[in-house]
């Protein structure tokens, strides 16, 4: 995502808070403008004045009906009062349901705002064990949210002062939690809640049938998806967003609503958008699983897997190259087939010796200076492994400056840029 305002301030609510609710957050630059919401002046309406959108760092929706309402989704704790305000201008009925696509805390963050005595909170599930990951790994999530989001250099930095939260400590959310299917009728509306793992092993959609409507929550971005974050996340299994988009499409939506960005309208464009984004996520899948099977390692994939132009639906979130790792790495693990791969020896390690045996970080920083216009990626890791013979060698830290600022003047990734970013920062406090 890009450095706006709302993405630093929520990496600080990590850092300061280390709400288990909050600790990972989900955003993208291309599917959501810089500022995202902050300037709304009225709720966006859909669905002939039936479904209405607060938008944000994370999109909240109230659907409207004569019994009373339904909240869908609930953004982060910073938005919830812009976003209550916005809804409610529109009704003050009664909050009836709070439906969560999923439990990241950018869908999470406002439900103590919508709550009311007798609302009920809905979610899959596979929300209880997902908090309770994310609130056992709390610590390694404030330090790597706050690298990616620029909050703080991020890493190197302490996480949470509980290095053991307990491995069950995530206390519950939803009051209503389903396994595949979970259906119920309010006023003139029928919400069915349906499984649908993608993003996260706890995503649900919701389909009202009456209104053509449904809500995809992260399942769907303006970008190829994460299927895995570089802040660390399990690796998300390809083939399980197939089949959950196969499902919306078998529904025939007449509108599509995201919980980041804006909606997709009208059936044709609906299914044509979502069969899109279905066959470029198998076609990554396929041709990964193919390389695998040919014998080639994760590397090459990760440099010749490519989209055709077709099924180009743009790299401003996710990345091709990070998700055929997660992909090649989700069905093998990390062993890669080099007996010095199964020893606590780091990488490293060796790199530094053989900094060492090449003269230096000197003539290395040198080569990898020269490098930075044709390689800066290349540069970059040479200039790694220099700083690990002579962490404050001033030619080796001006030279991974050098190549980071080249790479981020050619970044078009929202999180990519986030790291890039996050590497400076830790170049600048070496360099002190």
């Amino acid at each position: 995502m890009h450095r706006n305002t709302l993405a630093i301030a929520a990496a600080l609510t990590l850092v300061v808070t280390g709400s288990a609710a909050a600790q990972q957050p989900e955003r993208m630059g291309a599917n959501q403008p810089t500022g995202a919401g902050a300037g709304q002046a009225k709720a966006l309406e859909f669905a002939g004045g039936r479904i209405f959108q607060a938008t944000g760092f994370g999109n909240t929706f109230m659907v409207t009906t004569k019994a009373g309402n339904v909240i869908i989704d609930t953004s982060l704790p910073m938005n919830a009062a812009r976003h209550k305000a916005l809804l409610r201008a529109v009704s003050t009925g009664p909050i009836k349901d709070i439906i969560l696509t999923h439990s990241h805390g950018d869908h999470t963050g406002g439900v103590s705002s919508w709550k009311e005595p007798g609302t009920h909170v809905i979610g899959q599930a596979n929300e209880v064990e997902f908090r309770n990951y994310q609130t056992r790994l709390e610590g390694f999530f404030v330090a790597r949210n706050a690298a990616q989001y620029n909050a703080t250099a991020g890493i190197g930095r302490p996480g949470s002062a509980n290095a053991n939260p307990g491995n069950y400590a995530a206390p519950p959310l939803a009051d209503v939690l389903f396994d595949k299917e979970y259906k119920f009728r309010l006023g003139d509306l029928t919400f069915d809640c349906l499984s649908m793992p993608g993003e996260t092993p706890d995503m649900l959609n919701v389909w009202i049938p009456e209104l053509k409507a449904l809500f995809i929550g992260d399942n769907y971005y303006a970008s190829f998806p994460n299927m895995y974050t570089l802040r660390g996340t399990l690796t998300r299994p390809a083939l399980n967003y197939v089949q959950s988009i196969d499902k919306v499409l078998a529904l025939k939506p007449e509108i599509v609503l995201p919980s980041h960005g804006v909606p997709i309208v009208g059936a044709e464009n609906v299914r044509r958008v979502l069969t899109q984004y279905r066959d470029a996520i198998l076609y990554v899948h396929d041709a990964t699983v193919r390389g695998m099977n040919e014998g080639k390692d994760v590397f090459t994939l990760m440099k010749t897997v490519k989209l055709p132009p077709e099924l180009a639906v743009g790299e401003g979130y996710g990345a091709i190259s990070w998700s055929v790792r997660g992909i090649y790495e989700g069905y093998a693990g990390w062993f890669d087939g080099d007996p010095a791969t199964m020893y606590a020896t780091a990488p490293a390690e060796a790199d530094g010796e053989l900094v060492r045996i090449a003269g230096g970080a000197g003539p290395v920083a040198a080569r990898a200076e020269s490098l930075v216009a044709t390689d800066p990626a290349l540069a970059l890791r040479l200039t790694s492994a220099a700083l690990k013979a002579d962490p404050k060698n001033p030619a080796a830290l001006a030279a991974r400056k050098h190549a980071l600022e080249t790479l981020l003047t050619a970044s078009k990734n929202s999180n990519e840029s986030g790291w890039l970013h996050a590497g400076l920062n830790q170049v600048e406090a070496a360099a002190k």
